[in-house]
């Protein structure tokens, strides 16, 4: 379906708007542009100059309009990749055409939809259904959906349909069931929240494979408890798949290898003003879960169907995103140097805020914020030989994937002047992780500084610096961002791999660029080049290749 054909379905929507009466219409656009150059100053390790892709003006736009009316909502949303998609997105999302559709009606007691709808059930392990463009991930459910709330303590859920994958629906059919009861309103509890969710979640997928040890339909359980008292908080979750079909390499079925997949994680916590401490403890055993089997394993998240994030720090600075830990939730049998069959571990955060007119606070106060994480694989036995097989110890440490430490200590000097410092010291086990080789011990020190010349205009200037015993080496690392009003600011940015032992190597990365906000609409431009590495939102990732060129993206919202 073309542009123009697509604009048709959504005129009508927007002229019927026009009347008040009739409801009203909200919606957005978004157009991320990519003009790919060749940079013979970028050189990769087999010493060739970056070049740009056949067609190299590429663009990923969207379109979506939704309109309103009393307890009625129906949407559409256009997506147009032109001439193709951004580097290594989905090779599936090609041309123009609609995306995604939905009807639904809503009430206090009662919402159903029909059509591309989104959803997860608890924490996501089991089932969870969204969009993230940065990722290029959309795997919405096509079908029907079904909430009923008889009482303000009890809600059910139900779910049917068949998986978005590109511009068509993935060749399986998924069933879902979740309800969840509130004790703490039937118990009419002051300072306590409670409440208990269990959900089932199916996925029938017929193969080809003759005589099948497997069946069809792979069933899900899982059951969560969630409580909150004054500043104490606790959840958990325990998440069981049924035996299916062990898939280590993507599309190749093992039906000599049937197994199981489970799930636990706890999270508790405690917070009052000026302190917090949140601790996570998660345990993954084969939990790759596909809407099609020989799904896992690629590198888009294509036809994913649980939600299953990376617990450690988010770090918004460049150099501490270079080795970035992503979950290991798949059976990997590849030799007795390379096993795994998920992970287990967790992460810790303690945040202090130290009082003003204390003898650490100072006179406007002082932040500091700690976090741990370590990530290993399940310990076991494991037989790597023909028949291959494994059992895992519950509690069982095998090798070692991850480990950070971080410290971020934040300071306001006047109310014109702030700073932050950060440590980070990181172990990656590239081998376990991204299965290639080699293990790196990295510490990475940032330090930056904001000045404010008046509540819209200020200053910023980061500097960065990595050791590494492995891999690229040494980086270094700056950034000054310049906001001149609440409309207008500008950056320039660049990361520099100084230490690399192939000379050839020791590139820069450098990117120019600024932004323009009025009122809904946001325009950004940049110039540079992409370091190839990992982009990741909210603990999942997506692999983008080294690259130069010219970056334009345009949101508004209306």
């Amino acid at each position: 379906m073309k542009l123009r054909q697509l604009l048709f379905l959504l005129i009508p929507i927007t002229l019927f708007s026009q009347e008040k009466e009739k409801g009203n219409v909200f919606g957005g656009f978004e157009s991320n542009s990519q003009w790919y150059l060749n940079d013979t100053g970028l050189i990769d390790e087999f010493q060739n100059p970056t070049s740009h892709p056949e067609n190299p003006l590429r663009t990923n736009s969207y379109l979506f309009v939704n309109y309103k009316y009393k307890n009625w909502t129906a949407g559409i949303q256009g997506e147009a990749y032109e001439k193709n998609a951004l580097l290594n997105m989905n090779p599936k999302y090609v041309g123009t055409n609609v995306a995604t559709y939905f009807i639904q009606y809503k009430n206090e007691k009662i919402d159903v939809t029909a059509g591309y709808f989104y959803e997860q059930f608890g924490s996501g392990l089991l089932y969870r259904s969204w969009e993230d463009r940065a990722l290029g991930i959309n795997n919405a459910l096509r079908g029907g959906r079904f909430i009923y709330k008889p009482t303000k303590y009890l809600v059910f859920k139900s779910i049917y349909g068949q998986q978005r994958t590109g511009f068509d629906v993935a060749n399986s059919k998924i069933y879902g069931l979740d309800t969840e009861i509130t004790l703490s309103d039937i118990f009419k509890y002051n300072t306590t929240n409670l409440s208990l969710g269990l959900t089932y979640v199916g996925r029938d997928e017929k193969t080809d494979i003759e005589n099948p040890k497997f069946n069809s339909l792979t069933n899900g359980f899982a059951g969560r408890l969630n409580l909150t008292h004054n500043s104490f908080y606790l959840s958990s979750e325990f998440d069981y798949k049924s035996k299916d079909a062990v898939v280590q390499v993507t599309d190749q079925i093992d039906n000599n290898l049937i197994k199981p997949g489970s799930a636990v994680i706890l999270n508790l916590g405690y917070s009052k003003k000026g302190f917090g401490i949140d601790g996570t403890f998660r345990r993954l055993e084969n939990m790759g879960f596909f809407s099609e089997r020989g799904a896992k394993g690629n590198s888009y998240n294509d036809r994913i169907m649980n939600f299953i994030p990376s617990l450690t720090k988010q770090n918004h600075y460049n150099l501490a995103n270079i080795y970035v830990y992503q979950a290991q939730p798949n059976v990997i049998l590849a030799d007795k140097d390379l096993v795994k069959a998920g992970e287990i571990g967790g992460q810790v955060d303690l945040f202090y805020d130290f009082k003003k007119g204390s003898s650490l606070g100072g006179k406007n106060g002082m932040k500091l914020a700690f976090n741990f994480s370590n990530w290993n694989a399940l310990g076991g036995t494991f037989y790597i030989y023909n028949p291959q097989d494994y059992k895992t110890d519950f509690l069982g440490f095998g090798k070692r994937y991850f480990t950070d430490y971080n410290l971020e200590v934040t300071k306001k000097w006047n109310a014109k002047w702030q700073s932050i410092f950060s440590y980070s010291n990181q172990y990656y086990n590239k081998k376990m992780i991204q299965e290639t080789a080699g293990e790196v011990n990295a510490s990475i020190v940032a330090a930056e500084a904001t000045y404010k010349f008046n509540s819209t205009k200020s200053i910023r200037v980061v500097g960065e610096h990595l050791w590494a015993d492995h891999d690229k080496k040494n980086w270094a690392g700056g950034t000054v961002e310049m906001n001149l009003n609440s409309k207008l600011s500008f950056f320039l940015s660049d990361l520099y791999n100084y230490g690399n032992e192939l000379d050839y190597m020791r590139n820069h990365y450098y990117n120019i660029g600024g932004a323009f906000r009025k009122n809904s609409t946001r325009i950004a431009l940049n110039y540079g080049r992409q370091r190839g590495g990992l982009v990741c939102v909210g603990g999942v990732c997506r692999y983008v290749p080294e690259s130069s060129g010219l970056a334009l993206s345009l949101n508004t919202s209306f």
